[in-house]
């Protein structure tokens, strides 16, 4: 079974990514957790102004978000009336990165599932501000839905890698499993000045091959200074409906993300990202 994290504010983007997940994984039995933070919505409420009105205003942060998770289930549960599925709601007074570090430590999560913007984020930036503190400082896989993205059903799946990264046994198999279902084809780009490998590449090369093998997987080279420019033009080229990364020191990922401020991401994401953590749980 797999265990779902899908945290919200109960934004559109969020609701977008929760039936995304609940389509995508329609023919899995699947454990959900819908996970509302609200820490920093009480902090920056209009209403907190004395230290006299703290817990009268804490309790009301805190019975709206138990309410609207009871909501959020209902909802839920008429759009997908699934035998496969169960659904569990979390409301926490917390920021969102600690309580998806601790709910991914106490649940043994395998995926977190979340859209690329809540309520605030501007148009034009790739990733809100919330997504991005999730993909650098959350240690699970996310898969991060761009708003208004309902194709749940990838056919075809883009894995830029170096081959420097020694890959974990559970990411890969995660890949397998969510690639399974629709019989993904995955094509793994290597970006580079030369098409030669190391040894450690070719090691981390027959990895990966071993490991995704329920799968047609394609190995191509894209020779190129820019990876960025290579993998958009990797995408654009060949209808491509998910991005999967991993995201470690040194990796494609943080070298596009981290520098960056958040609009300024070079690469304009119209597509699913599955951001593989380099996870240090279970392997």
């Amino acid at each position: 079974m797999l265990s779902i994290l899908l945290p919200t504010d109960f934004s559109e983007n969020s609701m977008n990514a929760i039936k995304y997940a609940l389509e995508f994984f329609k023919y899995q039995k699947t454990e959900f957790f819908f996970m509302h933070a609200y820490q920093n919505e009480f902090y920056d409420h209009d209403e907190l102004v004395s230290r006299e009105v703290f817990d009268d205003i804490l309790d009301g942060v805190r019975n709206q978000s138990q309410s609207n998770l009871e909501n959020l289930l209902k909802t839920v549960n008429e759009i997908a009336p699934n035998p496969r599925f169960s659904y569990h709601i979390i409301s926490s007074d917390n920021t969102l990165v600690e309580e998806a570090n601790l709910i991914a430590d106490a649940k043994n999560i395998d995926l977190i599932v979340m859209g690329t913007k809540g309520k605030s984020a501007e148009r034009h930036i790739v990733f809100g501000s919330q997504t991005f503190q999730v993909l650098k400082y959350v240690q699970c896989p996310v898969l991060a839905i761009p708003s208004n993205y309902t194709n749940g059903q990838p056919k075809h799946i883009l894995f830029p890698t170096d081959y420097l990264i020694p890959y974990k046994r559970r990411e890969l198999k995660l890949l397998c499993d969510l690639a399974s279902s629709y019989r993904s084809i995955v094509d793994v780009l290597y970006v580079s000045k030369s098409d030669k490998l190391s040894i450690r590449q070719e090691d981390n090369q027959a990895f990966i091959k071993e490991t995704i093998c329920k799968n047609e997987i394609n190995f191509y080279t894209a020779q190129s200074k820019k990876v960025a420019e290579a993998i958009q033009n990797y995408i654009n080229n060949n209808a491509i409906d998910m991005l999967v990364m991993v995201n470690t020191q040194h990796s494609f990922l943080e070298d596009m993300l981290f520098p960056s401020t958040i609009d300024k991401v070079s690469l304009d994401l119209k597509i699913p990202l599955l951001a593989m953590q380099n996870s240090t749980r279970s392997i």
